[in-house]
């Protein structure tokens, strides 16, 4: 009976570790397309926050979260619903509305316990633009904004990463959380950092992935955050097996969700492929996703979480952006900033129409290296710059197009 007893035993152990199969490229793949394509669809009507389609959307990840065996961790299953009061403002913390009035969204949230002291947060945002609204970029009628990109493709990645470190040992226990209503203000992550499931004071670092499904034929993938711990860029380059051209800064503040994290002197990363020309549009949708570079960025951030097991609680450093003298600026020249570009100067990645650049000529592809007096090194030059202009002001702007220096008059 005893061998009998042991050899039903090892059967069930076969059958764990059997569950626990460290997942392959190719299905891998298969399951970033799949999540994507669902995400995306035309079905979800956008994801807007407080739609039939974000909570579609919530359930489903929910499901693929109990499938790959996380716990719960919202504070109703998976799930953490809150409730923004006064959603008209932009720049409003999301917290529980007292009249049950307002917005209600949902972080969706599991957790992988082995037994640490201490814990890695992993998040992603799945909510979009629904029918685009005052973020949209599109000029027309209002349009199903898929945001195939923005941000299914970080939740796709945030999924893999799920699979894969449950599949691995790890010193740590892992948090994985898809926020809802960062489109609208980072109210998900903001209302998570002030009502955590978890000990915060337990948290390491925090991982970010924002825009993660548009790798460029150069594999660049811009890392922001990188001065919020000291131990990250010795571990970056140490991990990069792909040839990635890896851009980074030091910042945590940024538009997405690290942000939340960072202000309560968390160490952060934000992961991001660059912007493009369906970013806020209509036509950001599944197919025009390079699911081999998502795949190689999901494996990229595994290896990072592996190597970072080496080192003790990560200290945190603040960034310099903390002294509060960020430029303000009332004028803009109508352009999407290349973020991916590590030249001199500022790369413009498209031009709106009927704005100061498109009229004085300036075309994607093109570098500002001068506005007004003031030479522009990087974005943060360029932006100290544009804070000098006031609306009706004029001044000249010099760019490189084709190795060729031009200038040109804008005004604002």
């Amino acid at each position: 009976m005893k061998i009998h007893h042991l050899y039903f035993s090892a059967i069930l152990l076969l059958a764990a570790v059997s569950c626990n199969k460290a997942p392959s490229d190719a299905s891998l793949l298969a399951d970033l397309k799949t999540d994507v394509y669902f995400l995306a669809s035309d079905n979800l009507e956008g994801r807007s926050i407080g739609t039939q389609g974000e909570e579609k959307a919530a359930k489903y990840l929910a499901e693929r979260f109990q499938k790959i065996g996380l716990t719960p961790k919202g504070t109703d299953g998976f799930f953490q619903e809150f409730t923004v009061s006064k959603p008209t403002n932009p720049h409003e913390e999301a917290v529980i509305g007292t009249d049950g009035e307002g917005v209600t969204g949902r972080n969706v949230i599991g957790y992988i316990d082995n037994a640490s002291d201490e814990i890695i947060v992993i998040g992603a945002h799945f909510d979009h633009l629904g029918m685009g609204g005052s973020g949209s970029l599109h000029r027309g009628d209002s349009a199903i904004h898929n945001g195939a990109d923005d941000n299914a493709s970080g939740t796709a990645a945030l999924v893999a990463l799920a699979e894969i470190l449950n599949s691995e040992e790890h010193p740590y226990d892992f948090l994985f959380i898809a926020f809802s209503g960062e489109e609208n203000g980072l109210w998900g992550s903001n209302y998570f950092v002030k009502n955590p499931t978890i000990n915060l004071e337990k948290v390491d670092y925090m991982i970010n992935m924002d825009m993660v499904g548009r790798l460029n034929d150069e594999n660049t993938l811009a890392i922001n955050g990188v001065g919020t711990s000291p131990s990250f860029v010795p571990a970056l380059d140490l991990v990069n097996r792909d040839s990635l051209k890896l851009v980074t800064s030091e910042s945590g503040v940024g538009p997405s969700d690290h942000t939340s994290f960072y202000l309560q002197d968390l160490p952060v990363l934000h992961f991001f492929t660059g912007q493009h020309e369906d970013y806020h549009k209509p036509g950001d949708d599944a197919e025009k996703i390079n699911y081999e570079g998502l795949l190689k960025v999901v494996r990229y951030i595994d290896r990072l979480v592996d190597q970072l097991d080496t080192e003790s609680k990560l200290a945190f450093n603040k960034t310099k952006d903390d002294s509060g003298d960020s430029p303000r600026f009332t004028v803009s020249l109508g352009v999407v900033p290349d973020y991916l570009f590590d030249g001199k100067g500022m790369r413009i990645d498209g031009v709106s129409e009927d704005k100061p650049a498109k009229l004085a000529g300036l075309e994607k592809g093109d570098v500002v290296v001068q506005l007004g007096d003031s030479t522009i090194f990087d974005m943060m030059s360029y932006m100290r710059a544009l804070s000098a202009f006031q609306k009706g002001d004029e001044t000249q702007v010099a760019y490189e197009r084709d190795g060729q220096r031009l200038e040109a008059k804008v005004k604002f």
